[in-house]
């Protein structure tokens, strides 16, 4: 466990020992009054009891119990501290390490899954090892300091007792192989609720349209009963060997007293030495009930950290160290790639000039979305190269890469923040002039100005509160205060009503002046100024050229724009 810990957050031995330090100081001034307590009994047992030593040892008590309290305060304090800075590094860590995957890691995984490691298991981490590393000192070092007083006492009964620490020992190894085994299938089972009820949140309108709310909704429905029998199977299956341990804890304890009479009816041991155990005795095994208990929330929280390991060590997206290109024209040389095996573009190869407009169209599936995630670097390519300025995509840091590249895509997401806070997405470091031109020129002044708060009116989650054409023209002004050399637009108006579309077409004729632009086309009458088309069908590239091109060589292009033509004329 502290291996897997120090792994992910790089443990500051100094900070580390200081919390260890502070911790077991606390612990052995918790069990020092039990063995101290001792004297006054000896004491009273003595044939003149001595009321001067009794009262010194009154006043040490009460001087440890003062000390105690700054002790415990103390430790609690540095625990915390150093508890929750770990939790911090570690989302740091999470959170950078997440921004270098690929989109395809993220496809891969169970949208759940990656939800529930970054908050539910880092929180398991927080809350099970704050509360853990106290009871765990205690159990070292209080027990230590109480066996100590027990031996120098009698050893033969002091070695009654602990012999029940390795007889508990033997359940507690089969508790920890169980919650192993279980945790592994609770954990897969919170993700899969996780990732369920994601799918029923974000699909409730359509499940609605068809009654398959509520019971109906049996996938959902099923998964949370699955949860909940292996939550309970996780807790009940492992819990009787540790009820097993306490009672094996009893049992020895009994057979010391037992074993004490025995020792005392001949005369092998004094009445203060049999009291002396009979305190100390039954207090010697509740620190090691607590970290029993605890320990099985500690070989769940191991699972966790096991999780977060196999996340930071999945492989991230390469970010070289070449020097930003001077130019922005677009190469693809004899690229190939494909989601989760399964080939979707094949040996592409063309050039995009600076400053010129390239459009994608073809059918569904065709591979013109997959071409402009490749250009954004969401996925790095199986075979082949990208270069933007002659600079390979992948020798170019991350971090500056997607300072030369802004999208508008169909499916635009806000931030439950303000108007004005979600256009500045686009460029933080903005002025509030810089923010207002570009609202204005991506058309969004035309609606803020209508809301009660302009600008500062708060969008909702997801930008709920408003249009899907409102969202689209703030999608736009946020790309329009980035201003990027390279632009890439997803056919931002395809699902737009007449009066958005206009509104939309103007902003993005703003947002693509002097820059290298790839738009993917459904529209095709959208596309006509285009410099170069690509038609794509099945992956490859089947015909290239201008619209007038395209148009006289009566192929692919030439069926979509009649039918398209055809189907303007259409009326239900």
């Amino acid at each position: 466990m502290i291996r897997n810990l120090n792994r992910i957050c790089q443990l500051d031995p100094k900070a580390t020992l200081k919390v260890f330090f502070w911790e077991i100081l606390h612990s052995i001034f918790v069990a020092a009054p039990s063995g101290i307590v001792l004297i006054i009994v000896w004491e009273l047992f003595s044939e003149h009891p001595n009321t001067t030593k009794i009262w010194t040892v009154v006043g040490v008590m009460a001087v440890m119990l003062v000390l105690q309290f700054f002790i415990a305060a103390k430790s609690m304090v540095q625990t915390n501290i150093w508890v929750y800075g770990l939790s911090t590094k570690l989302r740091i860590t999470l959170g950078n390490r997440l921004r270098k995957f690929s989109l395809g890691y993220f496809k891969q995984k169970n949208p759940g899954e990656v939800a529930a490691i970054v908050l539910q298991d880092v929180a398991n981490f927080e809350g099970i090892f704050g509360h853990s590393v106290g009871n765990l000192a205690a159990a070292v070092f209080g027990t230590t300091v109480l066996s100590v007083f027990l031996v120098i006492y009698d050893w033969r009964l002091a070695l009654c007792l602990l012999a029940a620490l390795p007889i508990t020992y033997l359940f507690l190894l089969a508790a920890n192989y169980l919650v192993s085994r279980l945790g592994n299938k609770q954990i897969a089972a919170r993700n899969t609720v996780g990732a369920n009820f994601l799918e029923y949140v974000q699909g409730i309108r359509h499940l609605k349209s068809y009654a398959l709310i509520g019971k109906k909704h049996t996938g959902l429905e099923q998964t949370l009963k699955d949860l909940c029998q292996k939550s309970i199977r996780m807790e009940a299956v492992p819990g009787p060997f540790i009820v097993t341990a306490f009672i094996v804890f009893e049992i020895t304890f009994l057979a010391m007293v037992a074993l004490g009479l025995y020792y005392l009816n001949g005369n092998l041991i004094t009445i203060p030495v049999l009291i002396s155990f009979l305190i100390l005795g039954y207090h010697l095994y509740h620190p090691l009930k607590v970290v029993m208990v605890d320990y099985l929330s500690l070989r769940y929280m191991n699972e966790s950290l096991k999780r977060i390991i196999e996340m930071l060590d999945a492989p991230a997206m390469a970010s070289g160290t070449a020097k930003l290109p001077e130019k922005f024209d677009i190469c693809f040389k004899d690229v190939s790639f494909g989601y989760l095996n399964k080939p979707t573009v094949q040996n592409l190869s063309f050039h995009i000039p600076e400053k010129s407009m390239l459009a994608l169209v073809g059918h569904s599936g065709s591979g013109k979305s997959t071409i402009a995630a490749l250009i954004a670097r969401f996925w790095d390519v199986n075979s082949g190269k990208i270069e933007i300025g002659g600079v390979p995509i992948k020798d170019i840091p991350q971090e500056q890469f997607y300072q030369l590249i802004s999208e508008v895509f169909q499916d635009v997401y806000l931030f439950d923040d303000s108007i004005y806070n979600n256009i500045k997405i686009g460029n933080p470091e903005a002025t509030e002039s810089e923010i207002i031109d570009a609202a204005e020129k991506a058309q969004v002044l035309s609606f803020a100005w209508e809301l009660p708060k302009g600008l500062h009116a708060r969008v909702g989650e997801g930008g709920n509160k408003l249009s899907g054409g409102q969202k689209q023209r703030i999608s736009i002004a946020r790309a329009l205060l980035k201003d990027a050399p390279i632009v890439l637009l997803d056919e931002a108006t395809a699902s737009l009503d007449p009066e958005n579309e206009i509104f939309i077409q103007q902003a993005i004729q703003e947002l693509v002046k002097s820059k290298t632009v790839v738009v993917i086309a459904h529209k095709l009458a959208t596309i006509m100024r285009a410099d170069n088309i690509l038609v794509l069908e099945n992956g490859e590239i089947a015909e290239r050229g201008t619209h007038a091109q395209l148009l006289n060589k009566n192929g692919i292009y030439r069926k979509m724009w009649d039918i398209q033509q055809q189907s303007n004329g259409w009326k239900v």
